[in-house]
């Protein structure tokens, strides 16, 4: 498969989850792919794993949430690559659910400040590199934000805000062939496992909620929808948010 050969993609958060399974991804269709990642040992495995697959991959410790460590990746990647063609704004820190009265300033801080500014940052960085040619940039938001699911107030509002920006860009840097996007996934993670573990009554109405029966695979489902979106097959898709739940959630 090569439908993304000799394109540079760049992945936030892609040690582990969705992040993981769309970087092994866009890696088998061809990308050279570039992670952008907190942890070190989770990005360096991620590495690993492409370049045992044949596929080209380098790692750059990153707190989203710092512009000048966000500016030095994309600087990183460019500099190693020659350029980004792929965005992938995955990254994003959650906090424990609570009630809306009971979330704290540092909850709304820390939560928005790795959704909303971190997906800015990067957008911002990259903007100078793919004006000159075009590229894709897909932003992961979340059906939180869409529906308003509860005990989720600060990632339903960097999500949605994640979706806001995605429209602004879409509209002014098409102009530019730059393709933005967002994706609404629903996978199966490791961090969902654990919390499957932990509340399985929840975990099963929640899957018994989805059309389709299970949760998205992180490679083989959501993985595979980036592929699409970061393609030429997506070259007149732009502004759109695409539900990648199983059809959990039904826009209209």
């Amino acid at each position: 498969m090569s439908k993304l050969k000799g394109k540079i993609a760049l992945v936030t958060g892609a040690g582990r989850g969705i992040g993981r399974g769309i970087a092994l991804e866009l890696a088998r269709e061809g990308a050279a792919i570039a992670i952008a990642e907190i942890d070190p040992e989770g990005g360096q495995n991620t590495v690993r794993e492409i370049e045992t697959g044949g596929g080209r991959a380098m790692t750059v410790t990153t707190d989203v949430r710092n512009r000048e460590q966000v500016n030095a990746a994309v600087s990183a990647a460019a500099e190693v690559y020659g350029t980004v063609d792929i965005l992938i704004n995955n990254a994003q820190i959650q906090r424990q659910q609570v009630s809306f009265e009971d979330t704290t300033d540092d909850d709304m801080d820390v939560v928005l400040t790795s959704g909303i500014h971190a997906t800015f940052y990067f957008m911002q960085a990259c903007f100078p590199l793919m004006r000159k040619c075009g590229g894709k940039i897909i932003n992961v938001a979340s059906a939180a934000g869409l529906l308003g699911h509860p005990g989720w107030t600060s990632y339903a509002v960097a999500k949605e805000g994640i979706r806001a920006l995605t429209k602004v860009a879409a509209r002014e840097w098409g102009t530019h062939k730059i393709n933005v996007n967002a994706i609404c996934p629903a996978a199966e993670t490791p961090s969902f496992r654990l919390w499957r573990d932990n509340h399985p009554d929840l975990a099963k109405a929640l899957t018994d909620s989805i059309p389709l029966g299970h949760l998205g695979d992180p490679e083989a489902d959501i993985g595979r929808a980036v592929v699409f979106l970061a393609s030429n097959d997506s070259d007149f898709v732009t502004g759109a948010t695409l539900m990648v739940d199983g059809g959990q959630t039904i826009l209209h």
